[in-house]
């Protein structure tokens, strides 16, 4: 069976992607990722068959200085630059489809490909990193809050902002002229998929979200994706002799945010009587400091003390299936989601808003985690539940035989 997968975003979209496809690739599918050009190594390292789509979401997601907020005329200029990023995905995602697919696996963001799949007439199921659909058991994830509003206000507001305008609707309009399909609006056709039932796949464990009661039964939580080792990876000699050379130092990095400047981190770094580790700021060699490039978070996280990020998907998955502590700094999306969904399971301390970041209040979050077992412990029981989870593409194998018999 061929598997088209549409993952428009950073690498926190593309390698649990990529990682599902190694998998499906033992069992006989053949998995073709439709990513931004920079993902390509990581696509066929697994396997799959690389295809671009168009532009880069690095530079849409450096927000504002550690402690600020992004001005109006920032926020205005993001928006643009979104949806001319969301143009071209889609342009991309039709030229992928058009090499040919049985089944197109879409993210959250690319709803554009249900429009590509209608006209060339391929089933598609959403894969979704987190939950997006309006529910009463969380906020939506755009609002970039942790917040509770109440069954009723959580969902109420989950389905206003879903029938908003949104980036994607333009080349969602597009998409449709050009293929010659009827005028209908992205939330018409999303509340069309509702009432029919179509089937949406969630990578992330049900540890950390248990199946809300008012999902639809053809909504389902996998379990992680998680993303695929790369065997070529060898980690410098410089990293190796900072590991060895004292107790297990503090992780601080921000991933494709690339939020923390690493003047910011090189100060909570010297204010600190701890060991660390400071991704994003390669050059930096110091005795208890060492700074470091990209690097292997399922190898690194384990020998960790403790893990600082800003609560992104797969880098708090790669977190907890490390088995260390978190302390999260969200910034915006669905990361204040996965931030509190750490604290309230008991293996991070209280996150800290990206807003209201100061170097004092990340050294207190660090000392507060480790002076005290109970997050780790924590953290290290929630690691053992994960691993024994179910592998977590079977569900989506049982998923994708039974949209194509159902043909």
């Amino acid at each position: 069976m061929r598997v088209l997968m549409i993952t428009p975003g950073t690498r926190g979209d593309v390698a649990p992607m990529a990682g599902l496809a190694a998998k499906l690739g033992t069992h006989g599918f053949e998995v073709s990722i439709a990513a931004n050009m920079e993902y390509a190594p990581l696509v066929t390292h697994a396997g799959a068959t690389f295809h671009e789509l168009p532009g880069s979401m690095d530079e849409l997601v450096n927000p504002a200085a550690p402690g600020q907020k992004a001005g109006a005329k920032k926020l205005r200029w993001y928006m643009r630059e979104l949806q001319a990023y969301f143009e071209s995905a889609a342009t991309g995602t039709l030229r992928a489809a058009e090499q040919g697919a049985e089944v197109i696996m879409a993210n959250s963001v690319a709803p554009f490909a249900y429009d590509v799949a209608e006209a060339l007439q391929i089933p598609v199921i959403g894969a979704h990193l987190q939950p997006s659909v309006p529910s009463g058991a969380y906020a939506p994830m755009v609002l970039g809050t942790a917040r509770n509003f109440g069954a009723v206000g959580n969902k109420l507001l989950g389905s206003l902002i879903g029938a908003s305008k949104a980036p994607y609707d333009p080349p969602v309009n597009r998409l449709r002229s050009e293929l010659g399909l009827p005028p209908r609006s992205r939330p018409a056709s999303e509340r069309q998929r509702r009432s029919k039932d179509a089937p949406i796949l969630h990578g992330f464990s049900p540890l950390l979200v248990p199946r809300p009661k008012d999902w639809r039964p053809a909504m389902s939580t996998c379990g992680y994706w998680w993303p695929q080792h790369d065997s070529d990876w060898t980690a410098p000699t410089e990293l190796l002799d900072f590991l060895a050379d004292g107790p297990p130092p503090v992780y601080l990095g921000f991933g494709s945010t690339a939020a923390m400047d690493a003047d910011f981190m090189h100060e909570v770094a010297t204010r600190s009587d701890r060991r660390f580790i400071l991704q994003g700021a390669p050059g930096i060699n110091e005795p208890n400091i060492l700074g470091i490039g990209g690097t292997d978070h399922q190898w690194l996280f384990p020998q960790m003390a403790a893990v600082i990020h800003h609560a992104g998907a797969g880098t708090t998955a790669s977190g907890l299936r490390a088995g260390v502590p978190t302390i999260s700094v969200p910034i915006f999306t669905d990361q204040p989601f996965w931030a509190a969904r750490v604290h309230a399971l008991g293996a991070g301390v209280e996150p800290i808003k990206y807003k209201e970041l100061s170097v004092e209040r990340l050294l207190a979050a660090i000392d507060q985690t480790l002076a005290t077992d109970k997050y780790a412990v924590r953290a290290a029981h929630l690691a053992k539940q994960l691993e024994a989870e179910e592998d977590s593409s079977l569900p989506v194998i049982r998923a994708l035989h039974q949209l194509t018999t159902a043909r």
